[in-house]
């Protein structure tokens, strides 16, 4: 198993990506609001105020989705989440990435 772990900077795709993770057989994902830290920087620590042009071009919110999932679906999801975001390759898409699972309890296994 693995821990999926979606930094979403398109918040507009989280509704496409979710019913993608239904159709891969995904049965579960928190969703939660963040944002990140050129944001923070630029916004709420004065000394960094400066610096609000070197982070413009990031979206200031986003949305982090944790999935637990097999091993076997973590390529098919990074290219189909790549696919509907328009490819990795883009600056401001978002981060993905994954961890080991060793254990995990409470996840329907069926």
């Amino acid at each position: 198993m693995e821990l999926l772990i979606l930094i979403l900077n398109r918040e507009e795709k989280l509704e496409e990506i979710l019913t993608f993770f239904l159709e891969e057989g995904v049965r579960g994902a928190t969703i939660l609001d963040s944002e990140g830290m050129g944001r923070v920087l630029s916004q709420d620590v004065p000394i960094f105020a400066g610096f609000r042009d070197l982070f413009a071009p990031a979206k200031p919110f986003n949305r982090t989705i944790l999935s637990v999932v097999p091993e076997e679906l973590v390529e098919p999801l990074g290219e189909g989440i790549g696919q509907i975001l328009g490819g990795w390759d883009k600056p401001g898409t978002g981060l993905l990435f994954t961890v080991p699972v060793a254990r995990a309890w409470g996840q329907d296994k069926t």
